[in-house]
């Protein structure tokens, strides 16, 4: 059964009342509080097929109704208006980011500034060294038979490597190689590196190939074979500021998943495009998070997506505020990592 507008009306009322108070709402604080043009026995008919419906529910003796994760999930698709940041939302945002001094400092500032705005539970991922490209690639001589290697990704990442020569390696050729390997490999994708790393053994003259093979097989470690994901949370005192109906009472199996690294990718990091993702309640793949809600999207320079960043708060969540905010917050950090 299609819901009429006066229906959704009313459901987006109860949405946004218990959002705000967090108590079950009923039907004369509706006609009270919101214009719906009808007494508060037709607002209880229309709570009443609402119910039926699944939309909204009746916890435990309380006379008020709250919404259920079906009922937020058209809330989103159909009924939230979006919720504009105000412009000292906005210069708090870009100044906060703005005095980040490298990719450490960007990625700590993002996950407090969004746990503070939201005041949910942060998530970001540091970018992602399988998306990045190679900026720079440095020798630095340790002592004779040995280079510290310095991989400088786009997204401002760096990686470190120690490489054990096979032998003493002279100045002059030190500079070779880090010529060699850098107008090879800057610009490329990490992932697209190894047939070009492989090249680089093939085509150097007889001389430096030991050196270069040597070399090569760190190279290999340093783009591809160790693409350990970071991730950076905030916020999770915020989990305790709600009322006794969210999380369905238990904070625990939120915080046994906020605990597993892997439990925070799956949800942030697999973000493909620039899209919003809202997920509501049961939508959520983890069982220990399906009484929260997560909004997530990617961010990234331009239009390439290095990394995911996000919330998590319980399904009563101000999702037209959250939805803004993480969109606006991921939009400046994909602009100074473009600026960088």
């Amino acid at each position: 059964m299609g819901l009429d507008d006066r229906k959704l009306a009313v459901l987006r009322a109860i949405v946004e009342d218990y959002v705000a108070t967090q108590e079950p709402v009923g039907s004369r604080a509706l006609v009270e509080r919101h214009q719906l043009g009808v007494s508060p026995a037709t607002v209880r008919n229309d709570m009443a097929v609402l119910e039926e419906e699944g939309y909204i529910r009746q916890p435990h003796t309380s006379a008020g109704r709250v919404p259920t994760d079906r009922g937020y999930r058209l809330f989103v698709d159909r009924l939230s208006r979006v919720k504009p940041l105000s412009p000292a939302e906005r210069r708090a945002i870009e100044r906060f980011l703005l005095g980040a001094v490298d990719l450490d400092d960007v990625v700590h500032r993002t996950v407090r500034l969004l746990a503070q705005l939201t005041r949910q539970v942060a998530v970001v991922q540091y970018p992602s060294l399988a998306r990045s490209s190679v900026r720079h690639l440095e020798l630095v001589p340790i002592s004779t038979t040995r280079l510290m290697l310095v991989m400088i990704a786009d997204t401002g990442r760096v990686e470190q490597r120690l490489v054990e020569m096979p032998g003493p390696i002279p100045a002059d050729d030190v500079t070779d190689l880090r010529r060699l390997v850098n107008e090879k490999l800057v610009d490329t994708r990490l992932s697209e590196t190894p047939p070009l790393v492989q090249a680089l053994v093939d085509e150097v003259s007889p001389d430096l190939r030991p050196a270069m093979a040597t070399l090569s097989s760190v190279l290999l470690e340093t783009l591809v074979e160790r693409h350990e994901e970071r991730i950076a949370l905030a916020g999770t005192a915020n989990l305790t500021r709600g009322g006794l109906l969210d999380f369905q009472g238990s904070l625990r199996p939120i915080l046994e998943a906020l605990e597993e690294e892997v439990v925070l990718l799956k949800l942030i990091g697999e973000v493909e495009e620039s899209s919003m993702r809202v997920r509501i309640g049961d939508e959520n793949e983890i069982d220990n998070l399906r009484a929260a809600s997560v909004v997530s999207t990617g961010y990234g320079p331009g239009s390439t997506i290095v990394g995911g960043l996000g919330v998590l708060g319980p399904t009563r969540m101000d999702y037209p505020g959250t939805i803004a905010t993480v969109r606006a917050v991921a939009r400046y950090v994909g602009d100074l990592l473009a600026q960088n």
